[in-house]
């Protein structure tokens, strides 16, 4: 079996390598190159795709004797992850460009280059699992609850996960550095990557206006009234949910509720008046392949670092309405919505309002 693995140069998917040659697989190692802010990914940071990252999966691979290659991908990245980055936040929705890498980079341009490399899998150092029960692919939650990554992942097809490992979903993160550290790889004590790859400082609106040459202008916060109550500093620095960085003091926490960019305001809101039962999702994918018959019981997460809570789901065409039995904090609008029946994931897909 041959295999082709993503190696972003961070310890998780260098141990992937390696139990993949553990394994008896043949492997080829690859770094998708994309994006050319070598100056800004070396500034600071933890973020990944440097040149540094670079140099350290080749030297892993070299270790583990692999042939390794670097692709170009930047052109893609720019068009399918960068610029919906900027379109979603112009729009008034929190895009999650983590997710779209996942799904146009890996599972699909670095897929098709796999096939056209004779490969049988593709393998990467994502916290999940894949099982195959009767003839249906499962994807599971990683054994770390603590570090899974299902999430970002719901959007993988049968065809996909028929042709994906991952290594690490049956361990945790200690057990991953103590691999790395008793074969003597580089990274085994490298930091994790923590932020987006095109913007390692996360000042994602100097980077978007940089990248546009443009400049977002101060609007008006207002509250659940209508009623301006101060300025902002441009309505794409702000996503639901937030309290820091507001620059305005009001006596008693203050929240956004509400993004409108055609009229440039920001709805600031009490606490309470954050939760909501009802979410609306479209553009779902059905881990199965197959579209609910009706309504079901599962839980449900509208943030990675949210815990799943239970509810009711009503399959719409596309998309799907998602009651929850209790209130959940801040359903953002493109962010995604993942359903899980215990440990695996049903689908999922975007929030919209």
């Amino acid at each position: 079996m041959k295999a082709l693995i993503a190696m972003s140069g961070g310890v998780d998917s260098s141990v992937a390598a390696y139990l993949m040659k553990e394994g008896g697989y043949d492997c080829i190692g690859c770094t998708m190159r994309l994006y050319d802010g070598d100056s800004e990914a070396e500034s600071g940071g933890s973020s990944c795709c440097s040149l540094s990252d670079v140099e350290n999966a080749r030297s892993i691979a070299f270790k583990l004797g692999m042939p390794y290659y670097v692709f170009n991908f930047t052109e893609d990245f720019g068009k399918c992850v960068i610029d919906k980055f900027i379109g979603g936040y112009e729009r008034g929705i929190t895009p999650n460009p983590c997710i779209d890498c996942n799904r146009y980079m890996k599972f699909s341009g670095l897929y098709e280059r796999a096939k056209i490399l004779g490969c049988d899998v593709i393998v990467t150092g994502h916290y999940a699992r894949i099982e195959k029960e009767n003839d249906k692919y499962i994807l599971k939650k990683a054994v770390d609850g603590s570090k899974d990554q299902s999430y970002v992942l719901y959007f993988l097809t049968q065809e996909q996960l028929a042709h994906t490992v991952f290594p690490l979903g049956e361990m945790n993160k200690t057990q991953t550095r103590e691999t790395a550290g008793k074969n003597g790889f580089i990274n085994a004590s490298k930091p994790d990557s923590q932020d987006i790859c095109f913007v390692p400082d996360g000042d994602y609106v100097s980077f978007m206006e940089r990248y546009c040459g443009k400049v977002y202008e101060p609007g008006n916060y207002i509250d659940s009234e209508g009623n301006i109550i101060g300025r902002h500093r441009g309505y794409v620095h702000y996503t639901i949910g937030q309290r820091k960085g507001l620059g305005v003091a009001f006596g008693e926490p203050r929240f956004v509720s509400r993004i409108d960019p055609v009229n440039n305001t920001v709805t600031l809101v009490k606490n309470e008046e954050l939760f909501e039962n009802t979410v609306k999702v479209k553009e779902i994918n059905w881990i199965s392949g197959e579209t609910p018959a009706g309504e079901f019981r599962c839980t449900a997460k509208v943030r990675y670092r949210h815990r799943d809570e239970p509810c009711t789901v009503y399959p719409d065409g596309d998309g799907a309405v998602i009651i929850f039995d209790s209130p959940v904090r801040a359903v953002t609008p493109g962010q995604a919505a993942v359903m899980y029946d215990g440990d695996r994931v049903i689908g999922g897909g975007v929030i919209v309002k």
